[in-house]
């Protein structure tokens, strides 16, 4: 039972950041439609930055980790204004491409700058943050990234709901053309969306490093889960992300317990396959019906 109840606990934490994470990318297909593949290399721009400012320039923990948010935000409004905004009107197909693009140039940029090996944050967390229940042990960076990820929902729960660029990202997401008419800014919203994604990004890249370690492949396949997550909970569902990642997380925890570990990283992509074949808009998406 204790075993059991450790894989919850490890599962939630990981399910959570899985979560945060797919919210950024459900955040720029809600408004754009656009499928970013660039996303597993803005969750590692985020955490090599940290690495820099907390290993080789020594700046304080909490003042890096709030200039790498700083720094990621800007990041997604430079690639939205120099990359994207140039292609409104065309295809969407292009837009998909150019995001393949970016993904390929972001990880050769990365790998020149860093190179492929693993490298580790210094140990900063406090030991005192863990928890202990019993035989069962809670480490300080789970119990960091919960109460990370935790904070982070409740913000942006109320940032949608009761902030003016909040409600002006929901009334796009919903209906662009309706939004216009309203005199809503449809490219800053688009602007403003890329930007939350690529700070969402950078903040779970910080926590992935700190579990896993940053590598530059590591980092970006772990991006990759984005795509099992958000078709499980549904392309256009802010809370189908939540609940798609923590379903993703807890599979992954216990398969690895129970079954193998060398199962844990194909999981995911079973329940994509599954989810396609049997639910294609997910467990939280809106089904469309088109006249013919």
């Amino acid at each position: 039972m204790e075993f059991f109840l450790q894989l919850l606990i490890n599962g939630l934490s990981i399910g959570l950041l899985y979560g945060l994470s797919a919210l950024g990318f459900v955040m720029i297909f809600k408004a754009s439609s656009v499928l970013n593949f660039a996303h597993g290399q803005l969750l590692a721009i985020g955490a090599f930055f940290f690495l820099v400012l907390v290993s080789w320039l020594k700046i304080p923990v909490v003042l890096a980790f709030l200039v790498t948010l700083a720094g990621s935000f800007v990041l997604g409004f430079v690639v939205e204004r120099i990359f994207l905004r140039p292609l409104i009107g065309e295809s969407l197909i292009f837009v998909i491409m150019l995001t393949v693009g970016l993904s390929s140039m972001f990880k050769g940029l990365l790998l020149f700058f860093f190179g492929g090996n693993l490298q580790t944050y210094p140990d900063f967390l406090p030991l005192g943050l863990a928890l202990q229940m019993g035989t069962i042990y809670v480490p300080p960076v789970y119990v960091a990234s919960s109460l990370m990820g935790g904070a982070f929902l409740l913000l942006f729960g109320l940032f949608f709901k009761y902030s003016p660029q909040g409600i002006f990202m929901r009334s796009v997401a919903d209906n662009q053309t309706a939004a216009m008419s309203l005199g809503v800014h449809v490219k800053k919203v688009f602007a403003l969306s890329w930007a939350i994604a690529a700070m969402v990004a950078g903040m779970s890249g910080i926590v992935l490093g700190i579990i896993n370690g940053v590598n530059v492949h590591e980092i970006s396949s772990i991006g990759l889960k984005v795509f099992p997550v958000v078709i499980l909970g549904g392309l256009d569902s802010i809370g189908g992300a939540i609940i798609g990642g923590i379903i993703i997380g807890l599979l992954e925890t216990f398969t690895s317990g129970y079954i193998s570990p060398s199962l844990r990283d194909v999981i995911p992509y079973i329940v994509l396959v599954v989810i396609l074949l049997i639910k294609p808009y997910g467990l939280f998406g809106l089904v469309e019906i088109e006249r013919v």
